[in-house]
């Protein structure tokens, strides 16, 4: 894992490297030369957070969109109660 370092003006100029940087791990965002913010991967971020993506935001993800998904219908009759 490699730490990326960045200034908050160099963050403004170039937040696309900021986004990249964070493939290889934690990009840290100094103001005036003092760690103020850290960005990271949504991965990473749920890693720390202890949480789980649900289907939903799996399916959005850039790198699962190409996936098809199509699920088999599923019937239901309607019928009436038995009191």
């Amino acid at each position: 894992m490699t730490i990326t370092t960045l200034s908050s003006r160099e963050l403004n100029q170039d937040v696309t490297r900021a986004k990249k940087a964070t493939k290889d791990g934690p990009v840290f965002i100094t103001d005036r030369g003092r760690p103020a913010h850290v960005l990271l991967s949504i991965e990473e971020y749920w890693l720390l957070a202890g949480q789980r993506r649900n289907i939903v935001d799996a399916l959005a993800m850039s790198e699962v969109a190409d996936i098809e998904f199509d699920p088999p219908r599923v019937d239901i009759s309607i019928r009436p109660a038995e009191l």
